[in-house]
């Protein structure tokens, strides 16, 4: 059974929380996030290469010095404040009409290496330990990850009743649309009763920030490691997550698009697509997969349905039935011939959010030869593969909308 606890959050006062609060740090690249942000927001301490004229390498001393100079400096000028007391939060995000409700919380260090807590990516090593300099550095947990576990009727029930009881504490739409709401849970009662209910929760999976979650669990477990008078109940050893019911989760699809045919014309490929696939032209309208096993391809001008013919799949493998799968082994390896898709120079991934529009702009500029829209993974393939201990594909899953930084911080002592 898992652990969380409450935690005394440092945060903007309420008239600040949309100046303050950003995008995550691994959205937006520096030029863009110079662009972006304003004199409060958070990415001068997430980006903080970006105070540089010119912009500094992100890795370098100076620039993990600035982040700390920031974090010190909002604090300083009140644009961040301390929270008297340990407590739970409510963050709700809102897209095209659908709101959902996540528990901001302590994730508990031990859970994650225990694997209590699961994952369904590899990570980097250089990638961990890029994120871990800023959890040390900072002694905190600037941005939350997201995790989500299996509903749980009266822990829905406190979330609505904490909604309709009280006002938000933030309440604004960000640049992008999207909307963002967030409660305190401050009553002692109701914060007892929430950790009581995770603790007869199984598991928690990370939906989206394998890398944070790895980071952090790691530093909590250095200072777990270089404290002689260790004693388990210190705050290094819980982080900062955003959990989220199952149900209200919806993963978007990830699209592909590839540069060259592998030397065959657009008539051959498509021939040869039709030993593994069922091919229909659909025409100059955009095509959007239907169902599982269901492909859009856009070539030459034209949308194609591809259904993949039964016996090219595995439905009762988690990792086999999962579409990117379906297209790796049936087009890319079979036809294409792109090796490791994680390190190929002739694919490229879209996330669902830009569009199919996207594809067809990159394959009408001559950019990329074809592109392949897939059927998105739900939430119960997600946690099938994370409950069998498998890792999906590269770039299979995406997550929309992307938690917002600045809400919530989480200091490790």
């Amino acid at each position: 059974m898992v652990k969380i606890k409450p935690f005394a959050a440092v945060r903007s006062p309420k008239e600040l929380a949309k100046e303050v609060a950003s995008r995550p740090y691994d959205v937006l690249n520096s030029q863009e996030a110079k662009a972006e942000a304003g004199e409060k927001s958070l990415l001068h301490i997430i980006k903080p290469e970006i105070d540089f004229d010119p912009i500094a390498d992100e890795h370098s001393r100076e620039v993990y010095d600035k982040a700390v100079e920031n974090f010190k400096k909002w604090q300083e000028k009140g644009w961040l404040k301390q929270d008297g007391k340990e407590m739970y939060y409510i963050y709700a995000q809102t897209m095209d009409g659908r709101t959902q409700y996540g528990l901001v919380a302590g994730a508990n260090v031990e859970d994650y290496l225990t694997g209590k807590i699961k994952k369904h990516e590899l990570t980097r090593k250089d990638k961990e330990e890029d994120r871990m300099i800023h959890v040390r550095i900072q002694n905190a947990n600037i941005e939350p990850v997201f995790f989500a576990y299996p509903d749980v009727k009266e822990m829905n029930d406190i979330v609505e009743k904490v909604v309709n009881s009280k006002a938000p504490e933030y309440d604004f739409v960000a640049e992008d649309g999207f909307g963002h709401h967030f409660w305190l849970v401050d009553d002692d009662a109701t914060i007892k009763r929430i950790t009581e209910i995770f603790a007869e929760i199984p598991a928690l999976y990370v939906a989206d920030g394998h890398h944070r979650t790895a980071a952090a669990a790691l530093v909590g477990e250095e200072k777990r490691k270089n404290n002689p008078n260790h004693t388990g109940n210190e705050e290094y050893n819980y982080f900062m997550a955003v959990i989220f019911p199952e149900s209200h989760l919806k993963i978007i699809d990830y699209n592909r698009v590839v540069k060259d045919l592998n030397g065959l014309t657009e008539a051959q490929f498509i021939e040869k697509l039709k030993e593994s696939f069922n091919v229909e032209e659909k025409g100059t309208e955009i095509y959007k997969p239907s169902k599982l096993h269901n492909f859009a391809m856009y070539i030459g001008g034209k949308w194609y349905s591809l259904t993949a013919k039964a016996g090219t799949y595995n439905d009762n493998d988690p990792i086999g039935i999962l579409d990117v799968t379906v297209l790796s082994n049936l087009v890319f390896d079979k036809i294409l011939s792109l090796g490791d898709l994680r390190v190929s120079k002739r694919i490229d991934f879209v996330g669902g959010i830009r569009g199919l529009g996207e594809l067809k702009k990159r394959v009408d500029s001559c950019e990329m030869a074809a592109a392949f829209a897939l059927y998105p993974v739900s939430m119960q393939q997600l946690i099938n593969i994370s409950d069998t201990g498998n890792i999906m594909p590269p770039k299979t899953t995406w997550f929309e909308p992307k938690l917002r930084s600045g809400l919530a911080i989480h200091k490790l002592d």
